[in-house]
């Protein structure tokens, strides 16, 4: 069967698929794959690093955005080395994807930053991204990046005073820190504040590795009435070397995370980091949408969580009061 044509038909035929084929070309454009690189600067074997993984993919389908339908995740473990972060980081730009996520790392971080400056980078966790240059402003980040910050001004005061709390009788408190991962001047301030109204004398112990832990808590422990404060900033890594060292020499400690205290350390206080990386999953979501980095300001933490752990009180000799299993979001028994 033969069908004929008149050239007015074609001719309205012929615009409406012009006028369809715009129409299809936005429509592939976005369903495109977007790529997402994720730097974790830690081991890939650890269970607690895979948790915030995990956290940050599942709140990514919430939003509507799964690993292989219309996203491709590019993963990469730092396994705490600088040099292979730096290498990863060069490796994440030159892929080229959408958006690069970085873990609660400030050297990681500028790691990525400094290999590109218009792929949009967001950070799941700096200390202080102002004092560490990463950003200029929190309100209007620099450029292309922005993210969550893990550091909240009054916490290290928190920290004392709790510490205080738990081991009465308490002179001085060493503040442990890594010294290129973490500017102290982000949190001596508070200390000093709460140290003086708490008549405790705090101390400065910048440390790079596990044996400069090892070295600096078996000297505090051959004095009486010494803790030990550990604040965010490279220190995750070396959480088994601070929790055994702390124990071997009965120094009653607090730590910025929460996973430390589960693993055996006394008490800690801090910021929730499940938490910080499902809201890193809403400013993903909102850049590939379309958003720009710099007009989303940086965030800080809203959600905090207090664990103690009753065994390794015990084993220190330190009754918990009251007040402290209160107020306890977890209490390991």
């Amino acid at each position: 069967m033969t069908f004929c044509i008149g050239r007015r038909e074609f001719i309205t035929l012929l615009g409406g698929a012009a006028a369809a084929w715009p129409l299809a070309a936005r429509a592939q454009q976005g369903d495109r794959l977007r790529r997402i690189g994720v730097l974790m600067p830690g081991d890939g074997n650890d269970p607690v690093r895979k948790t915030y993984f995990f956290a940050f993919t599942q709140a990514l389908a919430d939003l509507g955005w799964t690993d292989g339908r219309n996203v491709r995740m590019d993963l990469r473990w730092g396994r705490g080395d600088a040099n292979r972060i730096r290498a990863l980081a060069q490796e994440l730009v030159g892929l080229q994807p959408d958006i690069i996520v970085v873990a609660a790392s400030t050297p990681a971080t500028v790691a990525v930053q400094g290999e590109t400056r218009t792929i949009p980078i967001v950070f799941a966790g700096v200390g202080d991204p102002v004092a560490s240059g990463i950003v200029a402003r929190l309100d209007r980040p620099t450029e292309n990046i922005t993210g969550f910050a893990i550091f909240e001004p009054t916490l290290p005061g928190k920290w004392l005073e709790l510490l205080s709390e738990i081991a009465p009788g308490l002179k001085r408190v060493a503040i442990m820190f890594n010294p290129d991962t973490a500017p102290v001047s982000a949190f001596m301030t508070s200390v000093e504040t709460v140290a003086r109204s708490l008549k405790v004398v705090p101390i400065i112990a910048p440390v790079h590795s596990d044996v400069e832990i090892e070295t600096a808590i078996n000297a505090l422990g051959r004095e009486p009435g010494v803790g030990l404060v550990v604040p965010p900033g490279g220190m995750f890594v070396y959480r088994v070397p601070l929790i055994l060292a702390a124990a071997r020499n009965n120094v009653p400690a607090i730590y910025w995370l929460s996973d430390i205290a589960r693993d055996g350390g006394l008490l800690s206080y801090g910021v929730d980091l499940v938490d910080i990386w499902r809201r890193a999953a809403t400013y993903v979501d909102r850049i590939l949408r379309g958003a720009k980095p710099g007009d989303l300001p940086v965030q800080f933490p809203t959600k905090f969580e207090m664990v103690v752990n009753l065994k390794t009180a015990k084993a220190l000799g330190l009754a918990v009061p009251r007040s402290i299993l209160a107020r306890a979001d977890e209490v390991i028994e």
